[in-house]
This record gives structure tokens, sequence and C-alpha cells, in this order.
């Protein structure tokens, strides 16, 4: 489900995207290229610092100059917000803000466990690589964004 951010540019429809899997501890990074539509898993942000985070997506947003920004939103599974649905709103508009980018939420419902239950099939170990998680988190997040544009 896309939930369009108020007042941002029109929807880009070729160059890359970074996918994002916001969380309080790590932030999943994934990149894509919208005409090809297919997302890799990118990098994980670690930390709490918001100057830290900032320090790592400028970072990002200047090697691979996106055209467009995807940010799961975080819902409780009968589909209402909570306070991590607020933070990750915040989050999505300091992106806007900070690079002038256009940003779009996908329902990332379920998709931890998604990206835990892919990773355990590649015989990951999960308790060594929790960074794993939030990366694969992020592909099927910008994953789903591509599939539903289709």
């Amino acid at each position: 489900m896309t939930v369009p951010l108020a007042a941002v540019p029109p929807v880009a429809t070729s160059g890359t995207v970074l996918g994002f899997d916001f969380g309080a501890k790590r932030i999943g990074v994934a990149v894509g290229e919208h005409q090809v539509g297919l997302a890799h898993p990118l990098a994980t942000i670690d930390g709490e610092d918001r100057e830290h985070r900032f320090a790592a997506i400028d970072k990002l947003v200047a090697e691979w100059q996106p055209a467009s920004l995807v940010l799961g939103l975080p819902l409780a599974t009968d589909g209402s917000e909570h306070e991590m649905t607020r933070r990750a709103r915040r989050f999505a508009r300091q992106l806007q803000a900070r690079y002038r980018i256009e940003v779009k939420f996908i329902d990332e419902r379920y998709t931890s466990a998604a990206a835990e239950e892919q990773l355990r099939a590649q015989h990951v170990d999960l308790r060594r690589n929790k960074a794993a998680i939030d990366a694969a988190a992020a592909q099927i997040i910008l994953q789903e964004y591509f599939d539903a544009a289709v």
C-alpha cells in the first residue's frame, strides 16, 4: 500500500531509488532502479544519534543520487498507526526537507519476519548478523514499491 507524503514532487518513473527500513536502533537501506524494478540490500546504518544517521545517509545520497526515496511505514497488524509510525513519518519529513527528493511510503507490516525467513533460507546466522535483517527488510520494502508500480 503506497501512502503518499503531502506536498512532494510528482512520482519519478526513472532513476535510482533508495529504500529505507526505519528503526529506533538501525535503519536498513536498499537500492534499485525504476526501469529495472529490482531492489538490492545496500547497507545498515547503526545508532540512534540523528547526526550519525544523516551523515551516513548523506554519503549514500551523494553516491547513488536517487530520484526518489521509499520508506517502510510501520503499522499495527490491524493497520492502525502507533508511535513508530509517527517516528517514521517524522523521518520521512526530514528526508524530504534535507534532500528535496520525493518520499513514498510502503506498508512494511511483516517485512522483518519475511527478511528473517529469507536470510534463514540462505543459512545466515541471524544472531551474529542482525544488520542483515534490516537491509533485507529494506530490500523487501523497495521491491514491493517496484512491484506495485507495475
